[in-house]
């Protein structure tokens, strides 16, 4: 009985351990310090920067915008631009239903710019929430906070779209774990230009190449796979899987010439092309190439060279499996 009782404290103890770790990460985190104090000022170079950043590096506008999924690669529709509302969720390999939300001034009006940059740098809103990873705070903040502040001030100029989006919700255990997830940002300053592959680091980082090109468990990028490909979404016709993108001969770009990566880009980008249909069987991407298109031809040629400094990792993916 002596033994029962001592077996029943530890229990108990263990127990009281679990909701006193719960009840902490529920209710003190996240903790990244509050929202600095800014206003940003407009002008006509934080515009055309932000607006370069946003539409075509960062590709803030591809998640807070509709997607004909209709179309290869998902092109944005004209009709709610920034308005939020493109969900990712079970169905597509994420734990839980996470929607992107309105981004127009319709919904931050009363955000204030340091609010908004807090969210973006650390990925905690102003009313306190933990916001999961899809709204990339982990790489935003390593950014330079010169072109976060152009981001803003570019989508402070949107049109306000109405469009009221429903709350993300995270499944079990992760409606725990996202909480841990924010953390204080770490800013750095853009590298040169010149000095391509830092520079194409920088652009890497900010435009998200390795948290699709990755594996992942329940949101966290699994060590190791940096880039070499495997990550899954499933799609109306099938499951596509992100390429290996490192410089392994065999199964990565290893033998791509940077032309021809640079030119794989520019495709998309060209005025006479058109994002076909796809029909039922085939692949579709979750790759938003219309998007990279956009980028300027010497920032595609720095992000090859960033890649080509990467350790190659030797995976086979297979791209798509067409749904039976």
């Amino acid at each position: 009985m002596k033994a029962l009782k001592v077996i029943l404290l530890l229990v108990g103890i263990v127990i009281l351990l679990v909701v006193a770790a719960g009840a902490y990460v529920k209710l003190a985190l996240p903790d990244t310090g509050k929202p600095p104090v800014l206003s940003i000022k407009s002008t006509p170079e934080r515009l055309e920067n932000g607006r370069y950043l946003a539409n075509h590096v960062a590709a803030c506008m591809d998640c807070h915008s509709s997607r004909d999924w209709t179309r290869y690669a998902g092109p944005m529709k004209e009709a709610g631009f920034g308005g939020g509302g493109e969900v990712f969720n079970q169905k597509m390999g994420f734990p839980g239903s996470f929607y992107a939300p309105n981004i127009t001034p319709h919904h931050l009006q009363e955000w204030t710019d340091g609010e908004l940059f807090h969210a973006i740098t650390t990925g905690v809103s102003p009313d306190g929430r933990a916001l999961f990873p899809l709204m990339a705070a982990h790489r935003f903040g390593k950014m330079d906070q010169e072109d976060i502040y152009d981001i803003i001030a570019y989508i402070r100029t949107l049109a306000p779209v109405v469009n009221d989006v429903p709350v993300s919700k995270a499944d079990f255990p992760v409606n725990f774990i996202i909480n841990t997830m924010p953390k204080p940002a770490a800013f750095q300053k853009k590298p040169q230009a010149t000095d391509t592959v830092r520079y194409g680091g920088y652009l890497v980082n900010a435009a998200g190449c390795v948290d699709c090109h990755s594996k992942h468990d329940k949101g966290t990028l699994i060590a190791g796979t940096e880039f070499g490909g495997g990550m899954a979404f499933e799609m109306p016709t099938g499951t596509v899987r992100a390429p290996n993108i490192t410089f392994d001969p065999t199964t990565g770009i290893g033998k791509w010439s940077k032309a021809a990566f640079v030119s794989r880009f520019k495709l998309y980008g060209a005025a006479n092309y058109h994002s076909p249909k796809v029909e039922s069987g085939h692949m579709n991407t979750t790759m938003p190439w219309t998007v990279y298109a956009g980028m300027k031809e010497s920032d595609l040629g720095a992000i090859y060279d960033f890649l080509a400094s990467v350790k190659p990792i030797r995976h086979n993916v297979v791209k798509f499996s067409a749904k039976p």
